[in-house]
């Protein structure tokens, strides 16, 4: 869309160059013919350095836009992209395409359902009521069990192992709030990545991001019954258990161990080597190479001993 036409849409006046705006981006991300915003102060450093065409900001953040950006000034500027975000929401299903490319030596069950412009390396397995949505791409020697969903644009590597029940590409949960308490969708436009080498177990559910990718790396094992929300991005070899939730953008490092029904808030970090015990709820980023347990949140061996002082204290009561 043209600039111009898209301010309208939204009911922001500017003055500058009309441009012609192809997309939405993150602040670093964004390029010189896509929109992006801000919303947080805390992102103001990520504005000063953004390459995007126009910036959705709020009044008190305009003078921060940089030169050769146009600057969109509304209230509400999340709200406002939420809006633009529908616009470049693609189909769920395309109307063109090419017919799925199969490699050599795969397995394709019974009602397996293919979109548009698949493509399907060799020897995969893919069994009975799949859908394999438009723009898939899927790596060589990978198995995914009865009745996985993959929506459209996703990735998947080499060597993974899908099992029943997975939804992989499904809408992260994102929407913005008028001031009357409407809940306006956020489109999410991003994608999934899969690396090689990775399991993930009956009845996952990883949701797409909303402008980038959530990223599952190389190795990375998923038990049964986790969810992974958008924009994650899960480092190599770690481990995730049974009935672990993890909010949007949360970054895990290498070879991270999470316990059965723990979690995570969103927008924080797990360092490497770091080990969750099980319901341990994570709100804000830590280091790796430790064990924590508890919530809030601590090191296992305080949490060991704050569990022995409380038992001693309900026995001095008794």
């Amino acid at each position: 869309m043209r600039l111009r036409e898209l301010a309208s849409e939204l009911g922001i006046n500017f003055s500058g160059e009309d441009r012609e705006i192809c997309g939405i981006g993150t602040l670093k991300g964004a390029t010189s013919n896509q929109i992006t915003f801000l919303d947080n102060p805390k992102y103001l450093k990520d504005l000063a350095v953004t390459k995007a065409a126009a910036v959705l900001v709020a009044p008190k953040y305009a003078n921060n836009v940089p030169e050769g950006t146009i600057a969109l000034i509304d209230d509400e500027p999340y709200l406002k992209l939420a809006l633009v975000s529908r616009l470049f929401a693609p189909k769920p299903m395309r109307e063109e395409g090419a017919e799925p490319q199969i490699g050599q030596a795969c397995e394709i069950g019974a009602n397996v359902t293919f979109g548009k412009d698949v493509v399907i390396g060799d020897r995969v397995t893919i069994m009975p009521g799949c859908y394999i949505g438009d723009g898939v791409e899927i790596g060589d020697d990978t198995l995914i069990y009865p009745n996985v969903t993959i929506y459209h644009e996703c990735h998947i590597g080499k060597k993974c192992t899908i099992h029943s029940g997975t939804v992989i590409g499904s809408d992260g949960y994102g929407f913005a709030h008028t001031k009357d308490g409407q809940h306006i969708k956020f489109y999410q436009l991003g994608n999934v990545i899969i690396e090689d080498d990775v399991e993930i177990g009956a009845n996952c559910t990883i949701d797409r991001g909303a402008l980038e990718s959530t990223i599952i790396k190389e190795g990375v094992k998923i038990d049964n019954l986790v969810h992974i929300a958008h924009n994650c991005e899960i480092g190599e070899y770690s481990l995730i258990t049974g009935q672990v939730g993890l909010s949007g953008s949360t970054k895990l490092g290498r070879n991270v161990v999470m316990g059965g029904q723990s979690a995570t808030a969103g927008h924080l970090e797990i360092g490497p080597f770091a080990t969750i015990a099980a319901r341990g709820g994570v709100t804000k980023s830590i280091p790796g190479g430790k064990v924590y347990a508890g919530f809030p949140l601590m090191e296992h061996k305080k949490w060991l001993k704050l569990q022995a002082i409380l038992s001693r204290l309900l026995e001095k009561k008794a």
